[in-house]
């Protein structure tokens, strides 16, 4: 199933794999766990730092 959502709390929590798409791109993406606890990019280290809590 493919479920796009901007709550990252929620996708950390549900997710396999998470894709991070910026501008119509796709600049990251792994399997959940790996993805939030090792960003690459800083694009992506930006966003969740701006929207986990």
């Amino acid at each position: 199933m493919l479920l796009v959502t901007h709550e990252m709390n929620f996708a950390r929590r549900v997710a396999d794999r998470v894709v991070f798409m910026n501008q119509g791109k796709v600049w990251e993406q792994g399997p959940a766990k790996e993805f939030f606890a090792s960003p690459k990019t800083d694009e992506l280290k930006n966003f969740l730092s701006s929207v986990l809590h």
